[in-house]
């Protein structure tokens, strides 16, 4: 802006005001003021400020989310900001101010807004005039081209906008972590031993192909016990090995941490990068620069790694692909396992999905051609594996103890003789203490008298709501009028005390939600734990209790019994091999396909079986599936105007649960006191790219009309995780 347009009128500026002791002060101090708004150029708005010689434009993706601003914006670059306005940095541009608003051959107003510089060019295809860039928020440039490519196409598979993946993808900026050098790269390690990886039939194959350059692709059925973090950081080294990088996504830091130690003894220190939540803004975002920077070529980190630049690679491996927490809450919900997969075909690189157990997409992976089953012989997981012993309905029938204490007696057995050799895990499936409740006399549910939620007891003498969280002091049963209650389930408190109570002389420790352990000593003691909680104990867990088995496979959901395997697979690998005498007892149905699987240690058979069945009725990973819920018009309205692929077939509509009070919501959940619907959309293999375009653009159309907030809104989830 032009310094005579700055300059503000200031009638009478000699005169003295009324009560002014000194006009010449008062002159003076106008004069200042007056001169100090005249700068060359207004940093933010640049009228009249020259433009860069070479490549004026910049094309920039603003950060806005919405589907209809979808597209890359033409600003002008200033001559000052030439040398740092280059692709891939952060910076600032004024947007929304309208084609009119322009003074001085400049675009002016519009709101302060963060974007990225995709590119710049010579000449713009937008007619009128331009805004310039209000400034560089960094020189250093955090958007390179392959990021950008694989931002645009997650961005495209999951129906969303590529700000919103770049939101996931690219980390906040550290100002402190960014004036700061990266280390000087270290020389490639040499190529890896074998070591555990020859108990798998192609391990030592796969290594070799890893040092030399080549690309293979494997889903890997981990053996049990405590060696998959040295075999995945043995996998890292053969690849660094060969001048590339490596790539590691886990389900959480505690994962993170053991194949954080693993890689350090493989390869030394400074070799790797750990990026998880946990290390804080600062060090995340140094890691996560000394990655783009091409310091460090392997990386092993959390859900928001898969996103990570790193150079030259040639490895990407997930751990555990089950877990949900691979699957990210904030739209456009993408999947570690699918956005590695596009890695790999983008990149030409190596794929490993590992695990102790197999979901059915890893199933399909190997039964398409596109990876290979990597796996050991019988013998040796045999050899691996602990003892699987059931107790099913017929025998807690029969069973005294387990009536009187819920425990059956070769449960009792299995702790009083895993106790004389070291620790017994005890793996329940809900926290706290009695998480439902019921009428001792007539079974009735208890109920919240404030808002029918059920009642929950977190001790031994208080009364919860487990929605709205108010205290219950006078109960009685509605039905018949009784005051005395009896758990319908018993959590993982309720057990270590009753377990406590039977063995006083042996130490209890508790893990779930509220503390979890990552570790404990191999001295005997119960360690009582909910999924995905359990500790790993010094030299294996001397016998396991898989308890309450109807409530992890009765729930409503087509992956019941996948998830109800891997659970159990997870607690089993933590128990030593039958050789040294390691016992998992399971309280569940032995008939149960899902048990069955367990007691022979077969995931990936179990997984081709599920893999059959959904094949038959065109369920996921068969056919792709999107869902799209929201309130009863505005679904209906969306659905009227998406011009979807012929051959798309509609499910539903049909009620969307709310959220609870008091509880996190989930993606799938409607706001609490609002009533929605959910319509699942299927399409054959092949057309999953036309089913997300054709709903992208219907959404698009919706938000570029006002459509936002409240009862208007719709919300598009392709490959959702849980469709009932």
């Amino acid at each position: 802006m032009s310094s005579e347009n700055e300059q503000s009128a200031e009638p009478g500026a000699g005169a003295p005001e009324p009560g002014a002791g000194a006009p010449e002060q008062l002159a003076l101090i106008r004069e200042t003021v007056r001169r100090a708004k005249v700068p060359r150029a207004k940093p933010r708005t640049w009228r009249g400020a020259p433009l860069a010689e070479e490549l004026p434009v910049a094309r920039v993706l603003v950060n806005k989310g919405v589907l209809h601003l979808d597209q890359y914006f033409d600003y002008a670059v200033p001559e000052e900001l030439d040398a740092d306005a280059q692709p891939g940095v952060r910076v600032r541009v004024r947007f929304g101010a309208g084609r009119h608003n322009v003074q001085g051959g400049r675009r002016e107003g519009g709101g302060l807004i963060d974007g990225f510089i995709i590119e710049r060019r010579a000449e713009s295809d937008y007619q009128g005039t331009l805004a310039a860039l209000a400034y560089v928020v960094s020189p250093e440039p955090v958007l390179g081209p392959e990021l950008l490519a694989l931002s645009r196409a997650v961005a495209d598979r999951y129906a969303g906008s590529l700000a919103d993946v770049l939101q996931l993808a690219v980390p906040p900026r550290n100002g402190r972590a960014e004036s700061k050098p990266s280390p000087e790269p270290l020389p490639p390690p040499p190529p890896p031993e074998p070591g555990t990886w020859e108990r798998y039939g192609q391990g030592p194959a796969f290594l070799r192909a890893l040092a030399e350059g080549g690309a293979p692709r494997a889903v890997w059925t981990a053996l049990p016990g405590p060696h998959w973090p040295a075999e995945i950081a043995r996998a890292v080294a053969a690849t660094l090995s060969s001048g590339r990088g490596a790539l590691v996504v886990v389900p959480d830091g505690r994962v993170a941490g053991r194949i954080d130690a693993a890689l350090t003894e493989v390869l030394g220190a400074g070799r790797h990068a750990l990026l998880t939540a946990d290390s804080g803004p600062e060090k995340r975002y140094r890691q996560w620069l000394a990655v783009r920077r091409g310091s460090v070529r392997a990386v092993v980190g959390t859900r928001a790694a898969m996103f990570a630049p790193v150079r030259d690679l040639g490895l990407v491996a997930v751990w555990d692909d089950g877990d949900s927490s691979h699957s990210d809450t904030n739209a456009p919900f993408p999947h570690v396992r699918e956005v590695l997969e596009l890695r790999a075909a983008q990149g030409r690189c190596a794929f490993l999905l590992g695990g102790t157990s197999c979901t059915v997409e890893a199933a399909q992976l190997v039964e398409s051609g596109w990876a290979l089953p990597l796996l050991a012989d019988r013998e040796q997981l045999r050899r691996a594996a602990p003892l699987i012993r059931t107790v099913g309905d017929g025998e807690l029938a029969r069973d005294g103890a387990a009536r009187s204490a819920r425990l059956p007696s070769l449960a009792w057995q299995t702790v009083r003789d895993g106790l004389r050799s070291g620790p017994v895990l005890v793996q329940v499936p809900r926290r706290g203490y009695a998480p439902r409740l019921a009428c001792e006399r007539c079974r009735t549910p208890a109920r919240c008298r404030h808002c029918a939620g059920p009642l929950e007891a977190p001790d031994q003498q208080d009364l919860n709501c487990a929605w709205c969280g108010q205290a219950e002091r006078a109960w009685h049963c509605a039905e018949c009028g009784s005051n005395r209650l009896r758990a319908q389930i018993v959590g993982a408190r309720r057990t270590a005390e009753e377990l406590g109570r039977a063995f006083p002389a042996v130490p209890v420790r508790t893990s779930g939600r509220d503390h979890i352990l990552d570790a404990v000593p191999a001295a005997p003691a119960l360690v009582v734990s909910t999924p995905g909680a359990e500790p790993v104990a010094e030299g294996g867990y001397a016998a396991a209790l898989l308890l309450d088995g109807w409530a992890m496979l009765g729930r409503p959901d087509l992956r019941a019994g996948e998830e109800a395997l891997r659970r159990w697979t997870a607690a089993g690998a933590l128990v030593r091999g039958q050789d040294e005498g390691g016992t998992v007892v399971i309280v569940a149905e032995p008939t149960l396909r899902a048990v069955q699987a367990l007691v022979r240690w077969d995931p990936p058979g179990f997984a081709r079986r599920e893999l059959a069945d959904r094949a038959e009725l065109r369920f996921p990973p068969v056919s792709r599936m999107a869902s799209v819920t929201g309130p009863a018009e505005a679904l209906a309205s969306f659905l009227a105007a998406a011009a979807l692929p012929p051959e798309a077939e509609i499910l539903g509509p049909v009620p969307v649960a709310s959220a609870e009070p008091g509880r996190p919501r989930r993606p799938s959940d409607a706001p609490p006191g609002e009533s929605w619907e959910r319509v699942l959309i299927r399409v054959v293999p092949g057309r999953g790219a036309a089913l997300a375009g054709a709903l992208k653009t219907a959404q698009a159309a919706r938000t570029a009309k006002g459509a936002k907030g409240g009862g208007e809104q719709v919300r598009i989830r392709i490959d959702p995780p849980d469709i009932g």
